[in-house]
């Protein structure tokens, strides 16, 4: 049995139909981003509920048997992101690839205000906004990243995509 101890933000928590547990997606200071299964956290008596809601930042026991399980959790704060933020950046990131220079800016915006949030965490992951060109149309000043095809894209371009893919599309300030 592996245990792994650290502080983590919950990006997201996905349901499961007609059980009492729940799956959550973290990005963790020490190892990334991890999935992992809640026990009993959606039973109105659950002790860990409570620390696992997206958006908090929270110390965290994870174990690997039969699976990667939550199996301890405590709130430390939250951090000023969107829901939806949060969800896409989930999206976005490869599990256990731990990135120092990410955590240490969501630990800033929980500070802090996240004015200017998706600038910062795409140029963090190798994908800088300044000065980038619309895919499609060449354009400059593009200000909607796409996910699924990793590209940046102008107002007019990106309102193809708003309509069946929205979840996937940020929009940088």
């Amino acid at each position: 049995m592996q245990e792994y101890i650290t502080r983590a933000v919950v990006l997201d928590k996905a349901m499961r139909g007609g059980e009492a547990d729940a799956r959550y997606s973290f990005f963790t200071e020490r190892y990334g981003k991890i999935a992992a299964r809640a026990k009993s956290s959606r039973k109105i008596a659950s002790k860990l509920a409570g620390h696992l809601e997206p958006g908090t930042l929270s110390a965290v026991r994870v174990i690997e048997q039969h699976g990667t399980q939550v199996v301890d959790a405590l709130k430390i704060g939250r951090v000023g992101i969107s829901l939806s933020d949060l969800s896409s950046l989930n999206n976005l990131l490869g599990e256990w690839e731990p990135d120092r220079e990410l955590w240490g800016l969501l630990a800033r915006i929980a500070d802090e205000n996240p004015a200017g949030f998706w600038s910062a965490t795409l140029a963090v992951l190798g994908w800088d906004p300044r000065g980038a060109m619309c895919a499609n149309c060449g354009r400059g000043a593009a200000r909607h990243f796409f996910i699924p095809r990793q590209e940046f894209f102008c107002a007019s371009c990106a309102a193809r995509y708003s309509k069946n893919a929205s979840h996937h599309l940020i929009l940088i300030s």
